[in-house]
């Protein structure tokens, strides 16, 4: 297809084409859709590698989501199968979340998203190998670095399953999109999990169940539309100085951005960023108020950093499940080989963003006072 601005009934009708399907399981997406492509439209401000990259790959989630609608019309039976109680990461991004879910990941016993297959999740891995049109997508290094550890076979944020249904907060980090992002902010993201957990069952589709790990910082902002669709999701959460982290995320969305647009609007980086974590902690906040506090578990960012096999021991103690010695072996040895590969531990100021740390601190007071407790409550 062009890669000149499309709307959205351009880009149905180019993956209607491709995959050579019709059907996407409801008109969930459609609005999301709009909105993004509206969004880019007007206020992208996308360079021909931004335009190349960006509207392939929403035609790629649109056949992925007609494949995935085609293979349960020839599956119905992967419905059956349960999907075991997740363990899902919801933290403030650059806090150590993606380190521990590559820790997590190398327990034998348990399910996860593979990078591979989160772009490409039909037909799934116990079928045969994952491969839509856009493949390369999934593949290519997004900016100027790698800013978490990276592997085809490790895990993979929820962001291109959340995808499917166009509400994703994936598209704020390649574009300039404020219109969608404050669209998202107040939109109920229920059909959105119902989605992930169709694609799921999907990818377990000819395997024994295991007990599911997921992640994403972004599911903070809807932790009760999880709740809705995984009542017996659990959640681990990682925490760091949330001044650290906002200048440190604006950082890897300025470096994203300047790969697909010569206009990079540092300001709108620190707004944006600024605004979502801000309202994803306080959600998290008001929920652990109740009863829903009891399915959390916390871990600071500097005790990890000390001591990780650790940490997911006490994890697992918390979850009432064993650390096996092929688990811990798999640990160490995944933390030792990627210790070099640590990204240092330097980021702009947040003044480079339009941000005051003077601004910044009240709003995230109540959290860093409750981490705290929360933390120390854990050790």
């Amino acid at each position: 297809m062009a890669t000149a601005p499309a709307d959205a009934q351009e880009l149905i009708d180019t993956a209607v084409e491709q995959a050579g399907l019709n059907d996407f399981g409801g008109d969930s997406f459609r609005a999301g859709l709009a909105q993004l492509t509206s969004s880019l439209q007007e206020e992208g401000r996308l360079n021909e590698a931004g335009e190349a990259f960006i509207y392939p790959r929403l035609v790629s989630h649109l056949v992925t989501r007609l494949q995935v609608e085609d293979w349960y019309a020839q599956h119905p039976e992967t419905d059956e199968a349960p999907l075991l109680t997740p363990l899902i990461g919801l933290s403030l991004p650059r806090t150590g979340s993606t380190a521990l879910s590559f820790l997590l990941a190398q327990d034998p016993d348990v399910r996860y998203l593979h990078t591979a297959e989160s772009g490409q999740p039909v037909p799934p891995p116990s079928v045969g190998q994952g491969g839509a049109p856009d493949s390369q997508l999934y593949s290519q290094q997004i900016g100027t670095k790698d800013h978490v550890p990276t592997d085809v076979e490790g895990p993979m944020e929820c962001l291109d399953l959340m995808a499917l249904d166009f509400r994703t907060m994936i598209y704020e980090a390649f574009a300039r999109v404020p219109s969608y992002a404050s669209w998202l902010n107040d939109e109920d993201l229920t059909s959105t999990y119902a989605y992930e957990r169709r694609v799921l069952k999907l990818l377990q589709f000819g395997e024994t169940p295991r007990p599911w790990r997921l992640k994403s910082p972004a599911h903070m902002l809807w932790v009760k539309d999880i709740l809705a669709v995984f009542p017996d999701a659990r959640f681990v959460m990682t925490h760091r100085d949330p001044t650290d982290v906002l200048a440190s995320v604006c950082d890897v969305y300025a470096d994203i951005l300047g790969s697909f647009s010569d206009e990079v609007d540092l300001d709108y980086v620190g707004q944006v960023n600024l605004e979502q974590w801000s309202l994803g902690i306080s959600r998290v906040l008001q929920l652990r108020e109740g009863p829903a506090d009891e399915r959390f578990y916390d871990i600071d960012f500097r005790a990890m950093l000390r001591d990780p096999v650790g940490e997911v021991r006490a994890l697992y103690e918390w979850l009432g499940q064993p650390v096996t010695s092929v688990f811990e072996e798999r640990m160490r040895t995944w933390w030792e080989v990627n210790a070099e590969n640590r990204e240092a531990a330097s980021h702009s100021a947040l003044s480079d963003y339009g941000l005051d740390s003077d601004d910044v601190r009240p709003l995230f007071a109540d959290y860093v006072a409750r981490a705290e407790k929360w933390t120390s409550h854990r050790s």
